[in-house]
């Protein structure tokens, strides 16, 4: 890759020749020996990666491990070796882990730190999600905990904001030059994404590379040609029109889940949920619907409030029910050359809910995501969306059940029979993270839950006391 510039630890450097998918943590190691930054599972889930990355949007904690260098072009990047002040000051973060007592083996600890220091940056004090996709098997969180917590009062170090005004507009007009290898492009706007990708329809589109990062990391492949999303900017927008929400492709989970949590709350707390901090700072909702897994958590929630989809192929655009772009597992609606634009939903749904099962609470892939949206009027149902993750090849709609509750009075008895129809919609399979059995079980389950949520219960196991 050619021309890559950024600011290093307040220092500006170009990267000049390297792969296109070269990862920022293989870089730093290998080419600068910043070694702070650790390679723990090379896949963005145990934060011992973590690095900060600034723009024109800010300051975020990033996983180096599935970062692509093009993706830094004209921004700050921060590794725990830049926390510290110039002149050896520790950050307050770093003081507080030390007093403490927040490190023992000291792999996880780098990591930490950034995030820490990111999150003190932010001024963001809920530390359990800050912190929830950085790993520790040995000291245990609560000290780690206790640490951000006293740190929080602290003044941001100075030299932080030196990477704030960092980013000029001439390193921003910059990108691959002419001697960029063949096939590699960093479109800024959708019109030239469109046109290049109509005459490279097997290239592999690139926006926050949460999964597309493991294609290398963990598969080794060749994804050229490529296009870095990144820096398209028309397509990070979200907008209200007319009582809808229509949200850019390359949205990111963390700015979508900021968007909703007044209006949709239930959406908003499925996103928070959703992978790590670090992860939904840089991962595309277009991403997560392209990518066309079966258990990815925002199709079903947004098939639930019966979103559209928004599809581009060269100057041609067109909208379908977003349910109707899931043919098969890993298969979609999609023509050669043609890409996800963006998706658009109710602003408001109050009978919205949306429910993860996973092994752990946070940091986890779903077993089964269920998301309702029934309407009830006059004690009867009138309408009703129901969708599941991790129930069958592709997110699905439960018509069946769907069927079984309308024109019916809104009791338990239409819920067991809506429960029954269930197993109608979904053969689940049996895999890691849950049986069959167990998936139709809890998939029903989550309907009674639903029921009882809407009347007022207490259903949440965050509310659950001994």
């Amino acid at each position: 890759m050619s021309g890559i510039a950024f600011l290093l630890n307040g220092t500006p450097v170009r990267v000049e020749g390297e792969s296109p998918t070269r990862t920022l943590l293989d870089w730093l190691r290998e080419d600068r020996g910043l070694c702070g930054t650790k390679e723990g599972c090379n896949e963005g889930d145990c934060g011992a990666c973590t690095v900060m990355v600034t723009d024109a949007g800010g300051s975020k904690a990033v996983n180096a491990c599935i970062l692509f260098l093009p993706q830094l072009q004209g921004k700050a990047v921060r590794t725990v070796e830049g926390i510290a002040a110039p002149d050896g000051a520790l950050h307050p973060v770093q003081a507080a882990m030390v007093d403490c007592h927040g490190s023992q083996c000291g792999f996880c600890t780098p990591g930490f730190i950034v995030s820490m220091a990111t999150a003190h940056l932010n001024g963001a004090a809920d530390h359990d999600d800050q912190l929830a996709g950085n790993l520790c098997r040995c000291t245990g969180y609560a000290p780690i905990i206790r640490a951000a917590e006293a740190a929080r009062a602290q003044p941001v170090p100075g030299h932080f904001a030196e990477d704030a005004k960092f980013i000029p507009a001439q390193m921003l007009s910059e990108g691959p030059g002419e001697d960029a290898p063949a096939g590699v492009v960093q479109p800024t706007n959708s019109d030239d994404l469109a046109d290049w990708y109509l005459e490279h329809p097997e290239a592999t589109l690139i926006a926050g590379a949460t999964d597309v990062g493991l294609w290398v990391t963990k598969q080794l492949r060749d994804l050229a040609p490529v296009a870095f999303l990144n820096r398209v900017g028309d397509l990070q927008g979200i907008e209200r029109r007319g009582g809808e929400l229509h949200v850019g492709a390359g949205v990111t989970i963390a700015d979508m889940r900021e968007a909703v949590a007044a209006s949709l709350p239930s959406l908003a707390e499925l996103f928070r949920r959703f992978a790590s901090q670090q992860v939904r700072n840089v991962a595309t909702i277009g991403g997560n619907i392209a990518n066309g897994s079966p258990i990815g958590d925002g199709p079903p929630a947004l098939i639930a409030l019966g979103a559209r989809l928004h599809l581009r192929r060269g100057d041609e655009m067109r909208s379908l029910p977003l349910e109707d772009f899931f043919l098969d597992y890993r298969k979609q609606d999609r023509r050669p050359g043609e890409f996800v634009a963006g998706v658009s939903f109710p602003e408001t749904a109050p009978a919205f809910r949306a429910y993860k099962l996973s092994k752990r609470f946070d940091q986890d892939i779903s077993a089964v995501c269920g998301c309702f949206n029934v309407t009830v009027t006059d004690g009867k149902v009138t309408a009703a969306r129901i969708a599941f993750g991790g129930m069958a090849g592709v997110p699905k709609r439960a018509t069946a059940a769907e069927a079984a509750l309308v024109r019916q009075a809104w009791d338990e008895t239409a819920i067991a029979q809506a429960g029954a129809a269930m197993a109608g919609d979904f053969t689940p399979m049996s895999d890691m993270r849950a049986s069959a059995a167990y998936r139709m079980e809890t998939a029903q389950a989550m309907l009674t839950r639903y029921f009882h949520d809407l009347a007022g219960g207490a259903v949440s196991v965050l509310e659950v006391a001994p």
